[in-house]
């Protein structure tokens, strides 16, 4: 089974930067987009950005100007560069892959702003 492995959470002070990448184990056959989810303390997981297979961008408004999403389907991998980051996008990141059957999660890094 494909299993994605985050990294590079941290500690960072705001106003600082931060990437995280995602790593699959294995091929993924058919993936159409990848994604980063963030779920904050206390709060359910939300979407932070998507990137299609086509290229295709979404963001969430709170990280728009800020944060940037990029993939690449033949290394199997993801980023996600964040900048300006404040204390509000504290949370566990979690990398998303989704093909046409299936949706794989990885097990989360942990992402801490200080204010």
């Amino acid at each position: 089974q494909v299993q994605l492995v985050e990294s590079g959470g941290g500690l960072v002070q705001a106003g600082g930067s931060l990437r995280l990448s995602c790593v699959a184990s294995g091929s993924i056959p058919s993936m159409n987009a990848m994604a980063w989810y963030c779920q904050a303390p206390g709060k359910e997981r939300e979407l932070v950005a998507v990137v299609t297979r086509d290229g295709i961008t979404n963001y969430a408004d709170s990280v728009k100007g800020r944060f940037t999403i990029s993939g690449d389907s033949v290394k199997r991998t993801a980023y996600l560069q964040m900048n300006r980051l404040q204390a509000e996008d504290t949370g566990v990141y979690y990398c998303n892959f989704r093909t046409t059957w299936y949706n794989v999660w990885g097990q989360g890094t942990q992402v801490t702003v200080s204010s």
